[in-house]
């Protein structure tokens, strides 16, 4: 699971530094963070007992300590939205989704995917119904910030971001942290290769029945004869290719779609089963585990990666180019490995740890 949230991190680092354009924007745009998603869904279940959900008193434990972390990482979303680097933090949502995610604390694998596959195909379309009877907002991929809690207005208005309107809307990402407690719940070693299949198999669905809509049966053109001639085919594909949290509501037709962060159920669809399909595979890689050791300290350090890669783009604003990708890549690869060596758990990661860990239970 190191490697698999290793991956995350640098997928996301490619996605803020890497060339806009692209096999490397293409291959990690969205799925980063989807896969990164599924993994703290993951994360919350294994905190959670594992294949056998924990009941009682470890059960109140275990959400008390889920509550924790989930305020403390969505004041650090504020903090590193805050240092003004060009990226969408996505730890605000992240802390949401941790709350939403504690009663479910008690369901097993089976009602946990299938709400996971309801919520892919209603979501997206109670978005589409509610942003449509809303004012267009001010601005797209939004994010909470510290000053919208200086009033009652601005809560407000960070609260539809983080929901609804945002970068990463936590009601088109639900599903993703849904599909990780599921994977949670499971003997994960028992079941690698048919996560293989299974993941493959619903990536090439979303995707690939998206493509078709778009591409073959007039989703396209449709998408084209609502800009008209003020767009350039070129812009209307970027757009198709790459949102923003969410698709524009001019027309359903958009729903069809599966660009990257767009929050649409082929793109809910896909980028979870390319997640199913990483964690697959890392699974089956584990006896390479000496080999894939850099990656998987990046993993472990992943909080501390994430958080330090927003601080080093504030600082340095490198361009967007394969160069400062593979430079920012090596040297996390580099100090996480070293971190681990010598110092073991990464500094956020030790913090978190502590402060969930003070209002446990005592025991005896």
């Amino acid at each position: 699971m190191d490697v698999a949230r290793g991956l995350a991190v640098l997928g996301m680092f490619a996605s803020h530094i890497g060339p806009p354009q692209g096999w490397l924007a293409t291959l990690t745009g969205g799925r980063s963070a989807a896969l990164f998603a599924v993994l703290a869904g993951l994360s919350l279940a294994l905190l959670s007992g594992g294949a056998t959900p924990v009941i009682g008193r470890r059960r109140r434990a275990a959400a008390l300590r889920i509550a924790v972390r989930a305020v403390v990482v969505f004041v650090l979303g504020l903090a590193l939205t805050a240092v003004g680097a060009p990226v969408m933090v996505i730890l605000t949502s992240y802390g949401v989704l941790f709350l939403l995610s504690i009663p479910l604390l008690r369901l097993r694998s089976t009602a946990l995917a299938v709400s996971a596959a309801v919520l892919a195909v209603v979501a997206p379309l109670v978005s589409f119904f509610l942003r449509s009877n809303m004012e267009a907002p001010s601005e797209i991929g939004a994010v909470a910030r510290f000053e919208m809690f200086t009033s009652l207005e601005g809560v407000g208005t960070a609260f539809q971001h983080i929901l609804l309107t945002g970068a990463y809307p936590v009601l088109t990402w639900m599903p993703f942290m849904l599909v990780g407690m599921a994977l949670g719940r499971l003997d994960l070693r028992a079941v690698r290769g048919r996560l293989v299949l299974i993941g493959a198999g619903l990536a090439l669905a979303g995707y690939g029945i998206s493509w078709l809509a778009m591409n073959v049966f007039g989703g396209r053109d449709r998408v084209l004869s609502l800009f008209g001639d003020a767009v350039p085919p070129e812009l209307v594909d970027a757009l198709l290719s790459n949102g923003f949290g969410t698709v524009p509501t001019s027309d359903p037709v958009m729903l069809l779609s599966a660009g990257a962060h767009s929050g649409t159920p082929f793109e809910i669809f896909g980028a979870t089963g390319a997640a199913m399909l990483v964690i697959g595979l890392c699974l089956l890689a584990e006896r390479f585990g000496a080999l894939l050791l850099p990656i998987a300290s990046v993993g472990a350090l992943a909080l501390t990666s994430y958080a330090g890669h927003i601080l080093v783009l504030a600082a340095v604003k490198p361009p967007n180019s394969y160069v400062s990708f593979l430079v920012l890549a090596l040297g996390t690869l580099v100090f996480a490995t070293l971190w681990r060596a010598l110092l073991g758990r990464g500094p956020l990661e030790w913090a978190l740890h502590r402060v969930s860990s003070l209002p446990a239970p005592r025991r005896g």
